[in-house]
Parts: C-alpha cells; structure tokens; sequence
C-alpha cells in the first residue's frame, strides 16, 4: 500500500493544519480486494470487474481517477493508482492481517511513508524504487496529499505463499532480501528507498499499452509484473554492493538523461553524437554514457541504434513506405548497414519481414 504526506519543500514534516479537511482511512482488511473496498467505502466510487481484474472508478467532490488490483495465484498483487485527490487522505494501515511486501514505484507525483505515526516518514521519490513491509500488528501511516496527480504501482507479495510457489532457489537473493522473504512470522519491519531507475518507468508505462483482452490480457500483464518484480529485485542488489547505497547521477543529472531518451526518441532521424550531446546537456560524455548504460543498458550510441531499429520495425508495419525511404527516414545512409543490424536484432531481414508482415509477429 501507499502512502502520502505533506511536506515543506525544504522536507520536512508538516502536521495538517486544524481548520484543513481531512478524510481518514482506516485499513484493517485481510487482501488488496479487501483494501481497495474499505477505500470505496469511504471515498466513494464504483468497482467493476472483467477477466479479474478489478478498477474503481471514483469521479466526486473526494477525487477523481482510478485504483486497480488484480491478484494472481503466485501470492502476489498489482495494485495501481492513477487518481487526483481533492482532499488530504490520511490512511493508516493495520499489519495484523495482511502484511505483504511492497514493492513500491511512484511514475507521477511522490509519496511518504513511515511505520508509527509519530516518526518523521521518509519520501518515496518520483521515478525511486522502494521496498518496505511492517511487522505483525504494527501499522503503516501516511497521508495522499490533495491536487497531485499520482501514477504509483505496487506489487503486493504474500511472502509464504509466493516462497512456496516462486522462490525455490533463494540464492537468487542477498542476504537482506532473503532476511524479507523469509520472514515468516513478520518479526521486522524493513524499509528500503533505492537509486533512481528509468527501465521501471518502460515497463509500468508499458501496463497501460496492453490492449488485448480476455485470457491473454491477463497473461500480458503478468508477464510484466514479472518483470516489474524482477528489476526492483535486481536494483536493490545493486544498491547494496553499491557502496552506502549513493546513485551513479544526481537527481538533476537524472533528469537530463531522461529527457535526451525522450528526445532521441521522438526524432530518430537526427544526427546524435555524443559530443554534440554533451555541449548540449552540459554533462560530460562519461557521465552521459554512464547515465545511459544504468538506465537503458547501453551505450548513448547503442540506444540510438536500438531506438532507430524499433522504429524501422514500426513504420515496416504500419506504412507503406518501401525499405529505402524508411533507412533514410530514420537517420542511416547505408541500407546494407541497416539490413545487418535489422537482421541482427530481429533475426530476419527488413525485405523478408516486409513480404510477410501480415503473418508474422516479432517480439522485441
């Protein structure tokens, strides 16, 4: 579950002011389903349902947006808000009848959490990868600020049933995250706020783009919490060799990066370079390939290449356009170097997947 405070800027804690309206929340449920009710009971709303997966709509004076949950067999649940409040909502949250694991991701907006109340709760940042569960009969508090709008994800891990199903081989894990999984009896609160991660941000906007129905909806978005899971899992282990856990590029270094991806992406046929990129940002051409190489895995000029094929790949698809239009249309001169690399990445030539694009589907 997730939690909101309101903080100054300079961050630090503000207690709400007496004469500001507040909802509360209080969750004592035994699930996500049972959580997202006790949210509607008290904000209103509608829940509905299809292939099991469950949204409630709200659209009043309390706020306006949506809270989703699906729960899968493995004992675990994604839980989705995508919502603006109109009102601070403080939720405290009882331990001593379901106490997952979270798995946090905030892609819009920021979040605060802490174990009691009267402890100064520590802000889960845009684009951070956080980790935290309580112990038996403890509790979680927060606040969801008013007028923000909020993109957060959550896996929810029932750790004795996802240990018995999932985690055979608990090698996999650190020591720190075995401690967590294996924690049965719920003896220790754990909390952990990571490093900032963009490849997290990919797969939970990638949520939202799956449009099939049905069976094989349900089976797609699993597959991507899989991943989800699996990338918070992977980061942590990486904070933790990383010494005193401090990230490669500072928050405003972060940003910069972000926003070259984004360009990069939307204009492929531009002529990027990394020296013209790091006048551009201001940034030194180590810490631009540095940056990419933690975020994207690959090389400034790697992501370049990769974002060019994708496109290739699409306007293949979806255009008439014939093989050298589109190499000249994504920023390469030399079709026979475009063909290596199509050929390399997708294991057929552009010309053969053109013929057969009808029949054919490659997975990126």
């Amino acid at each position: 579950m997730l939690f909101l405070i309101n903080f100054a800027k300079v961050g630090f804690y503000i207690a709400p002011h007496p004469n500001n309206i507040m909802i509360t929340i209080n969750i004592t449920a035994k699930s996500t389903e049972g959580t997202v009710k006790q949210i509607q009971a008290v904000l209103g709303g509608t829940i509905s349902e299809r292939w099991g997966e469950y949204v409630l709509d709200i659209d009043n004076e309390n706020a306006i947006g949506s809270i989703r949950f699906i729960t899968f067999d493995w004992g675990g649940s994604l839980l989705e808000y995508r919502i603006v409040f109109f009102e601070e909502i403080e939720l405290i949250m009882d331990t001593s009848e379901f106490n997952p694991i979270h798995f946090t991701y905030c892609l819009k907006g920021h979040c605060f959490h802490s174990f009691r109340k009267a402890d100064q709760p520590i802000k889960l940042e845009e684009l951070q990868p956080v980790i935290f569960t309580s112990k038996d009969d403890g509790y979680n508090y927060g606040y969801f600020p008013k007028d923000i709008e909020l993109h957060i994800n959550t896996i929810q891990i029932s750790r004795v049933k996802f240990i018995r199903k999932r985690l055979n081989d608990a090698s996999i894990l650190n020591q720190k995250l075995y401690k967590v999984f294996h924690d049965d009896q719920h003896e220790r609160e754990f909390s952990y706020f990571g490093t900032y991660n963009l490849k997290l941000a990919q797969l939970v906007k990638s949520l939202k783009k799956v449009k099939q129905e049905g069976m094989i909806r349900i089976m797609l978005i699993e597959g991507i919490v899989y991943q989800i899971l699996s990338l918070h899992m992977i980061q942590h282990d990486r904070d933790v060799q990383r010494k005193k856990g401090k990230a490669p590029l500072l928050k405003r270094e972060l940003k910069i990066i972000r926003k070259i991806a984004e360009q990069i992406t939307l204009d492929v046929s531009k002529d990027y370079n990394l020296e013209a990129l790091s006048t551009q940002t201001g940034l030194t051409q180590a810490k631009l390939q540095e940056g990419f190489k933690h975020f994207y895995a690959r090389t400034v000029t790697e992501y370049v290449r990769h974002v060019r094929l994708e496109k290739a790949r699409d306007l293949i698809i979806e255009t008439d356009l014939n093989i050298s239009q589109i190499v000249y249309s994504i920023g390469f001169s030399s079709r026979s170097y475009f063909s290596k690399i199509f050929k390399n990445k997708y294991g057929i030539s552009p010309s053969e997947f053109q013929q057969n694009k009808r029949g054919l589907e490659i997975v990126a």
